[in-house]
């Protein structure tokens, strides 16, 4: 197998109308490599500087999840840092978790960022939504997103041998004319469910909350557990309190 190591979009194109596989940190398609047989070629981005870069409202593709540092939001941060061991997150990539995992451990917080992803074809390059993103499995550059007030991530306990823990992400979002809006995504399983509420400030940190998470229950995250539900209102209640604080 040939790895080519692009160090310019253009040159990167070229990989892919060639036939080159996309590979991150290879974590998740190794195994299968050795399983089904390699590709001719693959493609890395790693030496793609627009896919590695970290900052406040931008993260490349290609970005090892070691790097993923407190420069991004902490929803986003704390999402980084609980995935695997210490030895996956320094060879898996943003991409490749996001687009080439079931388990998507990032996607939550991704979501709740409203983020933003620039995809990279043989075509060219575009920016397009999440959905897009993961229905295509298209080859991610970057991620970007406007700053939240304030975020949260909750990653729960799972148990060995069971389905993927529970994941929260929470991200508190400025709005116009003083209100504010409210982002939550929930891993539950191997599925990712999300909605969204308005929320005043003005209305005290008490009221307020209690008005968010009345919203919440009607959307699809009302569908879960009770357990989960639990999760979901004590990470909002911390983002909020710690927006008013």
């Amino acid at each position: 197998m040939q790895l080519r190591l692009p160090s310019s979009v253009s040159e990167a194109q070229r990989c892919l109308a060639e036939g080159a596989v996309p590979v991150g940190g290879a974590t998740l398609v190794w195994a299968g490599w050795q399983r089904d047989g390699f590709p001719e070629q693959a493609v890395s981005l790693r030496r793609l500087p627009e896919a590695n870069a970290v900052g406040p409202e931008e993260l490349g593709g290609a970005v090892l999840l070691h790097r993923v540092d407190a420069t991004v939001p902490e929803v986003l941060h704390r999402a980084a840092g609980a995935v695997g061991t210490g030895a996956v997150r320094r060879a898996a990539t943003v991409g490749g978790n996001i687009v080439g995992s079931t388990l998507r451990c990032l996607l939550p917080a991704a979501l709740v960022l409203d983020a933003r992803a620039t995809v990279l074809t043989a075509d060219g390059v575009y920016e397009t939504d999440l959905a897009e993103l993961l229905a295509k499995r298209l080859v991610l550059l970057a991620l970007r997103w406007r700053t939240p007030l304030a975020s949260g991530y909750r990653k729960l306990e799972g148990e060995a041998g069971g389905a993927p823990p529970l994941v929260v992400a929470v991200a508190l979002h400025a709005g116009d004319e003083g209100r504010a809006h409210l982002r939550v995504a929930v891993r539950d399983g191997y599925d990712v469910l999300s909605g969204n509420a308005p929320y005043e400030p003005g209305a005290g940190a008490g009221t307020g909350a209690g008005e968010v998470l009345h919203a919440l229950e009607g959307t699809e995250l009302g569908e879960l557990p009770a357990d989960a539900r639990d999760a979901v209102h004590d990470q909002v209640a911390d983002v909020l309190a710690r927006a008013a604080g």
